[in-house]
C-alpha cells in the first residue's frame, strides 16, 4: 500500500493561506503549527525585555517585532523566531516587509533566538544552518528543558544558552551555564547570565 505524499507548498502560497493570529511556519515547503508553552512564553518575555533596555541605553535603531518571518534565500521556508530584534533603518531594502512582514536579509537581523521545545533538530540543525547561511550576526538556542542533542550540550545534559555568532561568513559557537557571564557581540554591555534566564520560569 502507497501512502500519498503531502502536498509541499511555496512560500508565496503560505504567506496567502497563512491565517492572522496563529503562528505557522515553513520548513522546505511543509507547513508546521507553532505551539509555546506558558514557560517557553515566560522566557522570551524575559529576553525581550532585556533586548529593549540594552538597545534603547545604547541608542540603536532597533525594535523587536511580534509576528514577523525570516525567510532563507532562495528555500520554500520561513521561521517565526521567539525573539526577533530588526533593524528598522535597512527594512526599506526589504522587498516583502511592507506587504507580508517578512524579512530575508543580514543587515536587518542583528540578533535571533529559538527557545528550544521538542522539536529541538530544528533549532540545532535546520535553523542554524539557514540562519547561518542568510548571514545573521549572532542567534541565541535558549534549552531551558536540556533536550537538545548531547553532542550540542554535554553529557550530563544540563539547561544551556548556546550562542553562535557570525566570524567569516561561519558560526562559532560559545555556551553558557548556571551563573557564567553571557558573551554578546551584538550588546556588549549585556549583564545576563543563564541562571537569571532560567529563574523567569522558576
Amino acid at each position: 500500500m502507497t501512502q500519498a505524499l503531502p502536498k509541499l507548498i511555496e512560500f508565496a502560497e503560505f504567506l496567502d493561506w497563512k491565517p492572522e493570529g496563529n503562528s505557522y511556519e515553513l520548513h522546505e515547503g511543509v507547513i508546521v503549527e507553532m505551539q509555546p508553552t506558558g514557560k517557553h512564553e515566560e522566557i522570551t518575555g524575559f529576553l525581550t525585555t532585556e533586548f529593549a533596555l540594552e538597545y534603547r541605553k545604547l541608542n540603536l535603531p532597533y525594535f523587536i517585532p511580534k509576528t514577523v518571518l525570516v525567510k532563507p534565500t532562495g528555500k520554500q521556508s520561513g521561521y517565526f523566531p521567539d525573539v526577533l530584534i530588526l533593524n528598522r533603518s535597512v527594512l526599506n531594502q526589504e522587498e516583502l516587509w511592507e506587504k507580508s512582514s517578512t524579512v530575508q536579509l543580514a543587515e536587518s537581523i542583528p540578533l535571533v533566538v529559538e527557545v528550544v521545545s521538542t522539536n529541538w533538530r530544528d533549532d540545532y540543525l535546520t535553523k542554524l544552518r539557514d540562519y547561518e547561511e542568510i548571514g545573521i550576526q549572532e542567534y541565541w538556542i535558549i534549552d531551558y528543558l536540556a533536550i537538545g542533542g548531547r553532542r550540542y550540550i554535554g553529557n550530563p545534559k544540563q539547561q544551556t544558552i548556546s550562542i553562535y555568532q557570525l566570524v567569516d561568513g561561519e558560526y562559532q559557537v560559545n555556551q553558557f551555564r548556571n551563573n557564567d557571564s553571557i558573551i554578546s557581540s551584538v550588546f556588549p554591555d549585556l549583564n545576563l547570565t543563564p541562571q537569571q534566564i532560567f529563574q523567569a520560569i522558576d
